[in-house]
């Protein structure tokens, strides 16, 4: 329901004609850029609240007066508009909204059912619905511890499928008891299945229900006299035991997760710290923005209906502040999960001592952050007065380029402000169509494809441009931004010094001519170093990437006759380029696809 826009916005007006039921609104600028995402039980009755004589806080009065038209969009009932509100607030980022900045993707654990023996691996990225996940995990660290135990507890491989499919012989990981060799055959495909069971279970957190399962093998084991089984099913009893006795924690028998806040300067930290089954998996800082001059109560509200929004809750939250919305939280989360879900505030006894410890790492990661942004601050105004700028550069772009000998050529362009690197901004380029080392040319198109797309979707340009390289390549930044009227914003190359050492680099800025060597112990430095190395990492990760590929598929790809279906059966076949390499013609002619006489060509061309 558009709410058309005119020179002044009547609110009053436009909530009159709302309805009464619950759902989502959004206000919009003369722009149409999204302000802000709220939900409502009775649309009416809160969008009228915003514009009625009550006196309101400054930020919102700042919203309100740049209102030009309201949407809004009708569910069936709160709890839905809860989920609708959290989905569109994660998608528009609106202005006014506390957002829970998520850059890295979470870690999960992986399993591949749709092979005969399931490989159990670490998973990050987008999800394959032929496998089988668990998770998501806070940190890439409890993904790999739990993957050891799993490994040193059921003993699953962790093998890729091209590697499995071509061994003779047991691997190391079979000789120091952490996998049971199904690649020659050394465990039924039905044991192996017990084993995929347990490792399931254990990842589910069902911990005892998993212990009950080895006593009664073991049991039976021995009864049949099977004796070098029964003692492989209770030297796994015992590390269960074990690990359990290092890692169970009274405060968190079962699934847990503790929530804490942290607030100064306004700034926020949520810190979240999840058990699963008494296992302790780790825990996580978050960084609300937009969440200045916010109530406690405000920001873990919007914490707990963005971050599971896209994940089940566990069957318990701990909370370090009450929430408005404490009870359709809850009832939100036990529908989505099909169990019950409990939001507890404020706990008691151990409970409390674990929240406590949580409170304290959020606090203690939250002054870490402020520490760091203080310094940077202090860094980007060094900057400013060292090389003369009007004001602080609110964003800062920097460019490199890499390459070996020429080929794979990648540009990178880096984005950071006074806050630090803005990784949602940064773009890497795969240049084609210029001469083999040709870095003049290589900086231009970098640039050329950078600032001619920002001009014609009319996106923020920063306040000032670093180029890795001397008076070349400063040369072409300053061409190429002339030919896109940006005339306007200051460039500055870095170039290498004459020790080559870092932080001694000579810094070359145009109109006038001139250069600074602030040395290493200039603040200035070290930002315009860290700036640099991170465009240096960022475009070097892209050309490995790249010369991978090449060094993976080129030299098959020139064979004629081979295609990409015949080239993937070859790498599958011998697990990549080395062991096609070592193969034999008639190795080669074994292939399907692959007569002898292809094989002979194939033997030719890589020797």
């Amino acid at each position: 329901m558009p709410e058309p826009s005119s020179t002044v916005f009547d609110g009053k007006a436009c909530a009159s004609r709302l309805p009464t039921r619950p759902g989502v609104y959004l206000m919009r600028d003369t722009q149409d850029t999204v302000l802000y995402v709220g939900k409502a039980q009775n649309l009416r009755k809160r969008v009228a609240s915003y514009f009625d004589a009550r006196p309101k806080v400054e930020r919102i009065m700042r919203m309100i007066a740049r209102v030009a038209r309201i949407e809004v969009s009708l569910t069936r009932t709160e709890g839905e508009a809860l989920l609708l509100e959290n989905e569109w607030i994660k998608s528009l980022k609106p202005r006014y909204n506390i957002l829970l900045r998520d850059d890295k993707s979470y870690p999960w654990i992986a399993l591949s059912t749709q092979h005969e023996f399931p490989q159990i691996a670490f998973h990050r990225g987008a999800r394959d619905k032929k496998k089988r996940y668990f998770g998501p995990y806070p940190s890439a660290g409890s993904v790999r511890e739990s993957i050891n135990l799993i490994h040193k507890l059921f003993r699953l491989r962790n093998c890729e499928d091209s590697y499995f499919s071509h061994r003779k012989r047991p691997c190391l990981q079979y000789q120091i008891r952490r996998c049971t060799a199904p690649c020659v055959g050394l465990v039924s495909r039905a044991d192996y299945a017990a084993q995929v069971d347990d490792a399931t279970l254990f990842l589910q957190g069902k911990n005892q229900e998993v212990m009950t399962r080895l006593i009664a093998r073991m049991e039976r084991a021995a009864t049949a006299q099977v004796y070098e089984s029964a003692a492989m099913f209770r030297d796994q009893i015992n590390a269960l035991k074990q690990m359990q006795a290092q890692q169970f924690v009274a405060a968190s028998r079962g699934d847990i997760d503790f929530i804490a806040l942290a607030q100064e300067q306004g700034k926020s930290c949520v810190q979240l710290v999840s058990f699963r089954g008494g296992r302790n998996l780790g825990q996580r800082s978050h960084f609300p923005s937009q969440a200045q001059g916010r109530e406690s109560g405000e920001v873990l509200d919007a914490f707990l209906g963005q971050y599971y929004q896209d994940r089940l809750a566990p069957a318990q939250l701990i909370l370090s502040h009450e929430v408005e919305n404490r009870k359709l939280l809850a009832a939100v989360f036990t529908e989505k999960a099909g169990r019950k879900v409990s939001i507890q505030p404020h706990p008691r006894g151990d409970r409390r001592h674990m929240l406590e410890l949580a409170g304290t790492n959020a606090m203690q990661a939250l002054k870490m952050r402020l520490a760091s942004r203080a310094n940077m601050a202090r860094q980007f105004e060094a900057l400013q007065q060292l090389i003369g700028l009007d004001e602080i550069p609110q964003f800062v772009d920097c460019f490199d380029i890499s390459h070996t000998a020429g080929k794979q050529t990648v540009g990178s362009c880096v984005v950071f402000d006074i806050n630090g690197p803005i990784k949602s901004r940064y773009r890497r380029y795969n240049l084609k169509g210029i001469t083999p080392g040709d870095d003049y040319a290589a900086m231009k198109q970098v640039l050329t494809r950078r600032y001619g797309r920002l001009c014609k979707e009319e996106g923020s340009m920063p306040g000032l441009i670093l180029i890795d390289g001397g008076k070349g390549q400063l040369k072409q930044a300053l061409e190429v931004l002339g030919e896109f009227g940006l005339t306007g914003i200051p460039v500055m190359g870095v170039a290498k010094g004459k020790a080559r050492k870092a932080g001694y680099e000579e810094w070359i800025l145009p109109q006038p001519l001139r250069s600074y060597r602030p040395g290493p112990d200039s603040p200035a430095s070290h930002l315009v170093q860290q700036i640099r190395d991170e465009a240096h990492r960022f475009a070097l990760t892209g050309h490995r990437g790249r010369r991978q590929k090449a060094a993976t598929r080129s030299r098959l790809e020139k064979i004629p006759g081979i295609g990409s279906r015949r080239r993937r059966s070859l790498l599958n076949h011998f697990g990549g380029l080395q062991g096609v390499n070592k193969a034999g013609v008639e190795e080669l002619s074994s292939v399907p696809g692959i007569n002898r006489l292809l094989a002979e060509e194939i033997f030719r061309a890589l020797h």
